[in-house]
Formats: structure tokens, C-alpha cells, sequence
């Protein structure tokens, strides 16, 4: 048995960001990765989905035959994938001094993992294992091909026709994609709009940009059931119809990857994600922690690489505690969507006395110059402490400018200084001015 200070569990995203700070820092490190390294992000997900993304806007602007384009456009988003190749991330692991085991990691006793017939001693274990799509139960949805977005993203195939369950960024962004490029989407959310963990007014906005670009949108519709016919499948809806598609992508969201990893040996339960501290650190454990998807914390690549840090940090005795109230929130359809910290909603859920101001994008100047009609943005303030709780934005490049609300947000500056910044002209950042002196006047009217 070889021993080694940490034991990284998982290569994607956490893991290898994880790996190679505490790598660089000396530390003997051991990561055991049963799928790629580097993870989906770079593979099968972040990566070449906002490829395609981008394919697909300039195909709606430049035309052409939609069967040509796409196939450059599967050229293109391979080529940034890196023809799903993780051999350059490897052969950085093993430069910055980390060893890289292929296989099946498992717990079989503490301090021990087992990979395959190896067995890998460990001082502190790090569970970075990631996420999987999440199958919804329907009738006949397990005898279906259907695909998830791993596949969608690496498959060559152009459908004539497809069906999205699901409502959310992946939906959304998948959508987008294949109408630029000729199919017929069609997109089933079960709860009464799309992106439904965002202000109603986002949803509400996104199903108009969809259905502008020829997505047929169904929300508050329930799936009963899913068969095959000759032409591909077919969902049956609560209420009557049915939706028929040569292609099905079910994209409902994804669960942690917890399970078979042996952690029950710890006293871990493994039901759902792993609940971790401020030091990302699981709850009850002095040597185990968890960094990404499977802490069920913010499923983003960015989260993922924040909570590598902070563990690294504390694995180093840099003691480090981890900060959510500013985690972007991003879609990166076009136009995007980006909010971060509280919905209006959520903030008077959680009791907060809330003041809040919207600026429709077409009154900002820079939209009147590029012809971009839809868009908004909402700001959200904490009425007593006179500092800004959340941000959300649907608009041209929002998924930029939502920085300036995330900094505040997390270093609580006084909407009183943010309304005084001065904004460059012509940008869309200037929506900012405008709604915070909304703000600004309730403040200090006393309107709450």
C-alpha cells in the first residue's frame, strides 16, 4: 500500500484544481479518477456547449444551409472539447507532482482506498465526485434512447425534430442551439415557467426569446408517460396531447455522485449531496472534505473551483471559510441570463425588509445603438442595512456585467457609493445608475 497526505477522489473541475494547488504547495497527492480528467465541464459540458452556443448565433445571423453549418459547427465545438481527449490535463497532474489512478475509488476502511486491486493510503480524502443527470420517473422513460446533455453535446446528429424535458439553463441553452439550426424544439417544463429558481420575470422573458426563435415552450404541462413510434418518441401530457419528436433530451437537473464510493465506512450517509461546513469540510469528519457538485451547494464550474480552493487553503493551515451570498447564476443563451445573491421572492421568504428598482434595457443608450429590444435588469437592496442583496439580469452580455452586483454583494458596498460610480457611456453597465437611484430615493424616503 502507498500512503499519501491527500486522496482526491474524482478529476473533474474540484479535483483538479484541488490537486494541483496542494501539488505545487509539496504535498503528496493521490487522484483517482474514473472518468475523464478535467471532468464534463471541458468535455461534455461548459465548454462545448457555449461553443455551439456560439455557432448557433452566427448561423442565425449569417444563414445558409442548416446541415452545413452544423456540421461545422460539431467540427468547431470538438475542437474546443479537445476531441474529449484528457491527456494534456494528466500530464499537468503529473507535472505539478500529483499521481493520477484510472479506476473506481472506494472506501474500505478508514484511511484506506481501494482502486480496483490497489489500495491507497490517506491522511485527509477529498470527495470530488461530481454529479450525474437525473432520470425523472415516467412511464416507459427508462425503455426510451433517450439522450442527456453528455450526449447532446457529443453527438453528430442534427434531429428534425426534438423534444426537451426540462426548463432549466441546460434546457434553455440546448434549445437555443438546435432551432438556430433547423429543428423543431419543442420544450416541457412541468413547473409554470422556465428557470423557476429565478424571479418570475426571467422565466416569463426566456420563454419570449425562445419562442421569438421558433422553440415551442409548454409550461405548468406534466409528462404521464413516453413510448417509441416509427419515427422516434413520443411524450403523452397530463391534460390531453401529445408531443412527438425524433429526438428526446431529458435535461430535469442532476444529483450527486455519492453512492458506491464506500463512504458509509466513514459514518457517511450518502443519500444526497454531502453536507459540508464553512471550511468545506463534512459535517461530522475531522479528515474528509468535498469540493463541487457533490456538496449540492451551486452546481457551477466556478463554485467547484472556489470550494477546491478553500479546502486547499485549509489542507495547508491557511484557514479559510467559504462565502455563497455572491455565486453567479449564468445562462448562456442569447441573450444570457445572469442574476446573483437574492431574488426579490427569496429575500421576503427569508424576512428581509426589501427595496427594489428595474431598468427595461431598451432605455439604456447602448441597446437604442445595437437594436436589442428585450432586456432588463432588477436590483434588490436590504432596506435597513442600505446594501444590495441580489441582482438579476436578462440582456446582451449580462453574463459580464453581473460582476459588478456580485463584488457588491459581496463586499456589502453602500448603495449609496454604488450609485455615485461612474459607469463608462455607451455601455449596458449603465442600467446599473439608473436602477440603484431608484433605490436610492426609497432609501431615503423610508420606503421599504
Amino acid at each position: 500500500m502507498e500512503d499519501f497526505d491527500v486522496v482526491v477522489l474524482g478529476a473533474g473541475t474540484a479535483g483538479e484544481t484541488l490537486a494541483l494547488e496542494l501539488a505545487s504547495e509539496g504535498v503528496r497527492v493521490a487522484v483517482v479518477a474514473d472518468g475523464l480528467v478535467g471532468g464534463e465541464c471541458p468535455f461534455l459540458a461548459c465548454m462545448p456547449s457555449k461553443a455551439m452556443l456560439h455557432s448557433a448565433r452566427r448561423h442565425r445571423l449569417c444563414g445558409g444551409p442548416d446541415a452545413e453549418a452544423f456540421r461545422e459547427a460539431i467540427a468547431w465545438r470538438d475542437e474546443v472539447a479537445e476531441h474529449r481527449d484528457d491527456s494534456a490535463h494528466a500530464e499537468e497532474l503529473a507535472r505539478a507532482g500529483a499521481r493520477l489512478f484510472r479506476g473506481r475509488g472506494k472506501v474500505s476502511r478508514p484511511g484506506v482506498v481501494e482502486v480496483g486491486r490497489l489500495e491507497i493510503g490517506w491522511r485527509d480524502l477529498v470527495v470530488c465526485t461530481g454529479s450525474r443527470p437525473r432520470l425523472p420517473r415516467i412511464l416507459g422513460l427508462e425503455d426510451l434512447p433517450c439522450w442527456t446533455s453528455d450526449q447532446a453535446l457529443s453527438s453528430p446528429e442534427l434531429p428534425g425534430s426534438l423534444a426537451i424535458l426540462g426548463g432549466g439553463a441546460v434546457a434553455c441553452e440546448l434549445a437555443q442551439v438546435y432551432a438556430a439550426f433547423g429543428t423543431e424544439v419543442t420544450v416541457v417544463q412541468r413547473s409554470p415557467r422556465l428557470l423557476s429558481r429565478e424571479s418570475p420575470w426571467v422565466g416569463e422573458l426566456m420563454a419570449e426569446v425562445l419562442g421569438s426563435q421558433g422553440v415551442r415552450v409548454l409550461t405548468g404541462r406534466s409528462v404521464l408517460g413516453a413510448r417509441t413510434t416509427s419515427s422516434g418518441v413520443a411524450l403523452e401530457l397530463e391534460g390531453g396531447g401529445e408531443v412527438p419528436a425524433d429526438r428526446l433530451l431529458v435535461a430535469v437537473g442532476r444529483d450527486p455522485n455519492t453512492r458506491g464510493l464506500g463512504l458509509e465506512q466513514l459514518g457517511i450517509a450518502t443519500a444526497g449531496p454531502l453536507k459540508v461546513d464553512a471550511r468545506c469540510r463534512v459535517e461530522g469528519q475531522a479528515h474528509v472534505w468535498a469540493a463541487g457538485d457533490v456538496t449540492g451547494v451551486a452546481p457551477y464550474t466556478h463554485t467547484a473551483n472556489y470550494q477546491a480552493r478553500v479546502v486547499a487553503a485549509n489542507l495547508l493551515g491557511r484557514r479559510a471559510l467559504a462565502d455563497y451570498r455572491a455565486v453567479p447564476r449564468t445562462v448562456y443563451t442569447h441573450p444570457p441570463v445572469a442574476a446573483v445573491g437574492l431574488t426579490r421572492e427569496r429575500a421576503e421568504e427569508a424576512g428581509v425588509e426589501v427595496v427594489s428598482a428595474r431598468v427595461e434595457l431598451s432605455e439604456v443608450a447602448r441597446a437604442s445603438a445595437e437594436g436589442e429590444r428585450i432586456g432588463r435588469l432588477e436590483l434588490v437592496a436590504d432596506a435597513a442595512r442600505g446594501v444590495l442583496v441580489g441582482a438579476s439580469a436578462l440582456g446582451p452580455r449580462a453574463d459580464e456585467w453581473i460582476g459588478e452586483a456580485a463584488l457588491a454583494i459581496r463586499a456589502e458596498v453602500p448603495v449609496e457609493v454604488l450609485a455615485d460610480v461612474v459607469r463608462p457611456f455607451p455601455t449596458y453597465s449603465e442600467a446599473y445608475t439608473e436602477a440603484l437611484r431608484g433605490i436610492l430615493r426609497e432609501l431615503r424616503a423610508g420606503v421599504g
